[in-house]
């Protein structure tokens, strides 16, 4: 008797049914995570909104806008990097508070670099005599950023805040100077140093030509426009050999890239007085020293070496001539870039139009006693009671110039400037603020006020 077929039908119809049900439960499931997904990408989208309402004041009408506001990618740049630098209500209180003169008539100065060695100085000093001060530093680590916080916490000890920000960013600047009605600028942020401009020389351009133009451009279009000094650089005399140099001698032979910078400066300067009417003032420097200065100087890495027991290279002329500068104490630099502030006249323009002439000056702050590098390295000897290692060398032709000496009759004339601290001094008080900075234990180094003055 042959056997009857097996009945299939049964497990069919319940596999079919199973596979119903994974189906429905894995479309819902789709549906569920889509429905979360679009929740979430909705908080995010409503709290950037949130975020750029705070942060970012409607622009203002083409016809009074700044231009840089169409640039697609400094735009672009500035909603990701403003929001690093602040904003809100917070914020714009510290700004305002620094900002405000605590004195009759004080003076109200944003200060570029201000985390700077000049910078930092100029800052306190204002800020000490009762004017308002606002700082902006990109602190880039050109050199160690540490010495630039350290002069940062300094400031905020004074009150003196500090916007981490660059001048390139036209957003930020326009921000500040929608918040803050400034009565003056002093322009001290730059890429600094000669050698440098070998190893990257478009950092030179972006800084010290890009950035001081946008700086301009910013402050052209401010209601009231307020006076500008700016740093520019002894460095401009180039190969200048008629001294002392005087502001009237030629400055088209410069040496470096970083003098052709500061040099395309001045130029520059005179562009923007003659069309758009604001008062500027350039501040050729030379050879500036001190308390808190810049670790790529020569009196600075000396102290360093000699202490470490390296030895320094101590340059010579193709010629074996000494090689001289006019260094100037830092004490000496911020009487004269306050003096040229207190001297500035208001700037003429309004809405980025010329209403007359305006103010434009050119001085030399410098020592007018040039010493040789062989003297600075005898002096640092006696402070630091350490015999250097001298390594004496032609000096490369990497932008260098074998001497520097300032004529500054004009700005004596002009605002009084009359520099007092001699290079002994001055070493003396920096030699103390480097011990005391990085905590030198040494039973070989004696105090600096163990020495008499030379």
């Amino acid at each position: 008797m042959a056997s009857s077929p097996i009945d299939t039908s049964k497990e069919m119809k319940l596999e079919r049914y199973n596979s119903y049900i994974r189906r429905l439960n894995s479309t819902k499931l789709i549906v569920v995570s889509s429905k979360l997904l679009f929740r979430v990408t909705l908080l995010v989208a409503l709290i950037l909104i949130f975020f750029f309402i705070i942060n970012y004041p409607p622009f203002t009408s083409s016809e009074n806008s700044n231009p840089h506001h169409h640039n697609i990618h400094t735009t672009t740049h500035n909603l990701l990097s403003s929001s690093f630098y602040g904003g809100g209500a917070a914020w714009e209180k510290q700004v305002r508070h620094s900002s405000t003169p605590r004195r009759a008539n004080g003076l109200s100065v944003l200060v570029t670099g201000a985390a700077g060695f000049v910078g930092s100085h100029c800052s306190m000093a204002l800020k000490k005599r009762g004017d308002g001060v606002l700082g902006i530093d990109n602190f880039n680590s050109y050199y160690d950023p540490s010495l630039k916080r350290g002069r940062q916490k300094l400031l905020a000890q004074h009150e003196v805040f500090i916007v981490e920000g660059d001048i390139n960013d036209a957003e930020l600047l326009s921000k500040l100077f929608d918040i803050v009605p400034f009565t003056h600028v002093l322009h001290l942020a730059a890429q600094a140093g000669v050698r440098y401009a070998m190893k990257n020389p478009l950092s030179y351009v972006q800084s010290n030509i890009a950035g001081f133009v946008n700086l301009l451009e910013t402050v052209k279009l401010a209601n009231p426009q307020p006076a500008i000094v700016w740093a520019s650089s002894s460095s401009v005399y180039g190969l200048n050999t008629n001294v002392p140099f005087s502001e009237s001698h030629r400055t088209d032979q410069p040496a470096s890239l970083y003098a052709a910078t500061k040099k395309a400066g001045e130029e520059i300067a005179h562009t923007y007085n003659h069309i758009y009417g604001l008062s500027l003032t350039a501040l050729r420097f030379f050879t500036v020293y001190g308390p808190w200065g810049r670790p790529d100087m020569a009196y600075f890495f000396f102290t360093k070496d000699m202490v470490q027991g390296k030895p320094i290279n101590v340059y010579v002329t193709q010629d074996d001539k000494e090689v001289a500068r006019d260094f100037t104490y830092i004490d000496d630099i911020v009487k004269g870039c306050l003096g040229s502030l207190d001297t500035a006249e208001k700037s003429t323009g309004s809405g980025g139009k010329k209403k007359g002439p305006a103010q434009l000056r050119v001085y030399n702050l410098g020592n007018t006693s040039p010493v040789s590098v062989n003297k600075l390295v005898t002096i640092l000897e006696n402070l630091l009671n350490v015999k250097a290692k001298k390594n004496v060398i032609k000096m490369p032709r990497n932008g260098d110039v074998p001497f520097t000496h300032a004529n500054i009759t004009l700005a004596k004339k002009d605002f009084g400037y009359k520099p007092t601290t001699d290079l002994s001094s001055g070493l003396r008080k920096f030699v103390k603020w480097y011990v005391s900075y990085y905590g030198i234990q040494s039973k070989d180094l004696e105090s600096p006020n163990d020495h008499s003055q030379d």
